[in-house]
């Protein structure tokens, strides 16, 4: 038995949320080794890039939030006196600087405004990602948020949940244009319609995969269950997959202990028998896919299914806003929308039901000038994990030098290569793949090198990956390149790199013609 094992033997990682109040009395250092990892139980990571200081992650999901709820955030990551957080690839927010002594309030606070971060660590289901524009477009399938929030419902603060083999990710999306990641998730529900006896017609639905991942092991793309799925049963079904794998998967070794490798042992057609033994019913064959060969990261202004209505997608650099910047966030959903905003796989945010005649002001608000709705090609696909900053496992400062990177490029190669499309460029710190860079056009891998005998910031270089119906993990071509030659390797590459169809274009503001 592994220590992690161990530790979930003797005590359910969620029964840590009886000791919160004990360890904000008696402080930090006090807390055991292995109290430390169950603290990942209720959202807080104790970092040593920050002794003293936690994270805590805080789930929502399909991204969707309240402007209440975000003033809130913003209040919570002022009080820590550094006034900065993170938006994650999973549609979630990062507190940074926490103190244990402000954890008890800071749950109780976030509960009050229906927020949680239960469950976003350890061998848990994550926060569940789906498209940021759900409910909006026009020519969306299923609008999936009601969907996420009832399996979040299923399992959150349950303990038929809390042991599962290792961490746990689901993508539930009704978006036509790929923009979730998906084909790297534990279960992965895409856009479908079926015909379904009784329906007179074609349903819609999802395809269901399952098995994808990114991390240990190298990347796996999520297996086809031939299994069509009806909207009002696919919470039913996320929960009785996860189920599934508690009991039935690895768990020897940490690094072999997904869902991809119960996959690799029993094989689809085993799996699916085994899921409608314990659905008590059987699963339609996949249907026909719905979605379409465009890619979109819904950065931009885009119309509505509601006439009259646009959301605006802005881009937030590699994640990180800044306490003041989620208050003007706050007040621009209220002022301009109906007081939501939704955060983005790709670290971004959209605010949505902006009337036609309130465009043109929006546009010219201070903020949209630090979080731009037209942000360069090169920028707009920039995505990173949390780097040495705040992570223990980060080899190489990511953010940082993402930006600086990002910089380079637009001044070099970008304004005359990229007016066409944007490149995605992700960064992850190290091979548990936050940022996803195996689905990027160009992924770069944390890593170490040695320079003149002196060991520096260096990356694994891969490109060609993406995802949709045609997934294809991104191809490793280079190691152990020095972050600091970037700039010149990739200038080189990417004049040569092809890069899958454009995005679909969002629509342009036209502030005089229609105020």
């Amino acid at each position: 038995m592994n220590k992690i094992e161990a530790l979930k033997a003797e005590k359910d990682g969620l029964e840590i949320q009886d000791d919160l109040v004990r360890f904000a009395r008696e402080g930090w250092k006090t807390i055991g080794d292995d109290d430390k990892e169950r603290l990942k139980w209720a959202g807080v990571f104790m970092r040593r890039p920050t002794p003293g200081h936690a994270m805590m992650r805080v789930r929502m999901p399909n991204g969707v939030v309240t402007s209440a709820q975000v003033r809130l955030l913003a209040r919570l990551t002022r009080e820590s006196g550094r006034t900065i957080a993170d938006i994650t690839t999973r549609q979630q927010l990062q507190l940074r600087w926490v103190t244990i002594e402000r954890v008890p309030d800071i749950i109780r606070r976030l509960e009050a405004a229906g927020l949680s971060s239960l469950q976003t660590g350890m061998d848990n289901i994550r926060g569940i990602i789906g498209c940021p524009a759900t409910g909006l477009t026009p020519g969306e399938l299923i609008d999936t948020a009601p969907i996420a929030r009832e399996l979040q419902r299923i399992f959150l603060g349950n303990k038929d949940f809390t042991n599962l083999p290792r961490k746990f990710n689901v993508t539930i999306t009704g978006c036509l244009e790929h923009c979730t990641s998906g084909e790297t998730q534990d279960i992965s529900m895409t856009p479908a319609v079926a015909v379904v006896a009784g329906h007179g017609g074609e349903a819609p639905g999802f395809n269901l995969a399952v098995g994808g991942k990114q991390g240990s092991g190298g990347p796996v793309v999520a297996l086809s269950l031939d299994a069509f799925v009806r909207p009002g049963e696919a919470a039913e079904v996320c929960a009785a997959i996860a189920l599934i794998f508690r009991d039935h998967g690895p768990r020897e070794s940490r690094s072999k202990a997904r869902l991809a490798f119960l996959l690799g042992e029993w094989g689809a057609e085993r799996f699916r028998k085994e899921l409608e033994a314990r659905l008590v019913r059987a699963l339609p064959r996949a249907g026909r896919d719905a979605r379409g060969a465009t890619h979109s990261d819904h950065i931009g202004v885009f119309r509505q299914s509601r006439a009259g209505l646009n959301y605006v997608g802005l881009k937030t650099p590699v994640g990180r806003v800044t306490a003041d910047q989620l208050d003007e966030l706050a007040r621009l959903s209220e002022r301009y929308g109906q007081g939501e905003l939704r955060f983005t796989p790709s670290q971004d945010v959209l605010l949505p039901h902006v009337p036609d005649a309130r465009l043109g002001d929006l546009t010219q608000e201070p903020l949209l000038k630090e979080l731009p709705y037209n942000p360069s090609e090169v920028r707009r696909g920039l995505v990173s994990c949390t780097g040495t900053d705040f992570c223990n496992l980060a080899l190489i400062d990511t953010k940082t030098r993402a930006m600086a990177l990002a910089k380079e490029f637009e001044k070099t190669i970008g304004q005359t290569n990229f007016k066409t499309r944007p490149i995605t460029v992700r960064w992850s710190g190290c091979p548990a793949s936050c940022a996803n860079h195996h689905t990027a056009d160009i992924g770069l891998q944390g890593c170490k090198v040695r320079v003149d005998g002196k060991i520096v910031d260096g990356v694994h270089v891969f490109v060609g990956g993406r995802g949709g119906s045609d997934p294809r993990p991104g191809a490793r071509i280079m190691e152990d390149v020095p972050c600091d030659e970037l700039p010149q390797v990739l200038e080189r590459l990417v004049r040569f790199f092809p890069r899958p169809e454009r995005q679909a274009p969002p629509r342009e503001p036209q502030p005089e013609a229609e105020a």
